[in-house]
């Protein structure tokens, strides 16, 4: 049975080595181990969760809670869930959420009142450079504009957020431009372009592919790990914009072994499922040419205005990207797959704004599963009900390796430094020669 497999990034953090560096270091097994041992007495506490059993609890709430739920956010310091909750006259579900282990807090603008809000945001200010996210920590519509809004556009955005009436919206402005990260250059290669691997699926027919962004295929139908390279895999299938910034291309060979992990150089991160993302989970991202950054899930079902058309359904981050990195992947240190990156603002040098699809949405699309079929791989949504009381305590599904699904990070041949840098197979080598000496640090920081 032939094997191939994306080579190994041998040059990329050059520009995003400081970020990987702190990356790796919080990148430990069991950082965030549960702490929940609570006594009987004080049952209705809110309990200390890890952010996996967070995520789950928050989505069997938003059921229970019915119009009551307002969103939910995970605070990482305390390593508890706080949900939003619209004050009513039935206490009773209240009651249940505090005994399932979360942290209630009443606000005044409902689900409903913010999605509107959006809606409105929609049809009165589609402009390219703005997005808007609903963000449950502030309990308001998180509106952005980057630094293109100028003039009239800029008056239209402020005015619409205005008609929304206090409090429901805040509107910020952003020193870069948003963009989606498509570039030439190293990874994986079509028509002149790169962009970087998000995750190894199985298709719906059973042959190996993975997931990238739905923009990165505009460059081509056909992909190769190296520039100028023979193909090695096809586009399948493909959104963006519109609904989403995903796609599905499949390996030539359909022998191709594709594991399930993501390939940081000399160490790799098991993934073995698919997550929906948490406000203020902590997330990773891996791309061709900044490698391993991390930071903080900020807004969900973001609408970004990129130039080339309105993508909704995004995960809005703090996570830096630059051009190459469209399609990587953004995960969690306990191994969920949360999300593939599209677009935003900034670099890895200032900082920005960072949009992700996310990853439970592209798989139920495209009709694909995480991990390797024959050894029942995770697909969107399965990582099903976890722990006691509504979904808290256990982490259900973590740990069960699919096997499928390689990080497919970057072209072998962009490894310029690699023998000046002590970090070989991370990728920290530098176009002139030199290298940052951050793989072993790296390596240190993950395990297997």
């Amino acid at each position: 049975m032939s094997h191939k497999r994306i080579p190994k990034r041998k040059a990329a953090i050059a520009a995003g080595g400081v970020a990987a560096l702190g990356a790796a270091a919080i990148l430990l097994p069991n950082a965030n181990a549960s702490q929940d041992g609570a006594s009987d007495a004080a049952a209705a506490a809110p309990k200390t969760l890890k952010a996996a059993d967070a995520s789950d609890l928050a989505s069997q709430l938003s059921g229970l809670l019915g119009d009551a739920f307002a969103g939910s956010y995970y605070d990482a310091e305390s390593q508890q869930l706080v949900v939003n909750v619209i004050p009513g006259d039935n206490n009773n579900v209240v009651v249940q959420a505090k005994k399932a282990g979360a942290k209630i807090r009443e606000v005044e603008n409902s689900l409903a009142e913010l999605e509107s809000g959006a809606q409105t945001l929609k049809a009165e200010a589609t402009i390219p450079g703005t997005s808007w996210a609903v963000d449950p920590r502030t309990n308001k519509i998180l509106v952005t504009a980057d630094s293109t809004v100028t003039g009239d556009n800029w008056d239209q955005l402020e005015s619409t957020v205005d008609s929304l009436g206090s409090g429901m919206a805040t509107i910020k402005k952003s020193a870069g431009t948003f963009k989606t990260f498509l570039s030439g250059g190293d990874a994986i290669f079509a028509g002149g372009s790169r962009c970087s691997t998000g995750f190894n699926v199985t298709a719906g027919d059973g042959t190996p592919a993975f997931l990238t962004a739905g923009h990165c295929t505009l460059a081509g139908n056909e992909w190769s790990d190296a520039e100028g390279g023979q193909p090695i895999a096809t586009v399948d299938q493909s959104t963006f914009p519109g609904d989403g910034d995903f796609a599905l291309v499949k390996y030539d060979d359909p022998a191709t072994e594709a594991p399930s992990e993501v390939n940081l150089g000399n160490q790799t991160v098991a993934i073995s499922q698919a997550a929906d993302a948490e406000v203020g989970l902590q997330v990773f991202r891996m791309g061709s040419t900044t490698g391993l950054s991390d930071g903080q899930v900020l807004g969900l079902d973001a609408t970004v205005n990129y130039p080339e058309g309105t993508v909704t359904g995004l995960i809005q981050t703090d996570v830096c990207a630059e051009p190459g990195d469209s399609g990587g992947s953004l995960f969690t240190q306990d191994g969920q797959a949360i999300g593939l990156t599209s677009g935003g603002s900034g670099d890895c040098t200032v900082g920005g704004e960072t949009f992700f699809q996310p990853v439970t949405t592209a798989l139920e699309a495209v009709g694909a599963t995480l991990g390797d079929a024959a050894g029942g791989g995770a697909g969107a949504g399965d990582e099903a009900g976890a722990g006691d009381e509504a979904g808290a305590g256990e982490e259900a599904g973590a740990g069960e390796e699919a096997g499928a699904g390689e990080e497919a990070g970057a072209g072998e041949e962009a490894g310029a430094g690699e023998e000046a840098g002590a970090g070989q197979d991370v990728g920290n080598g530098n176009a002139d020669g030199t290298g940052n000496g951050l793989g072993e640090i790296v390596g240190n920081g993950v395990g297997n």
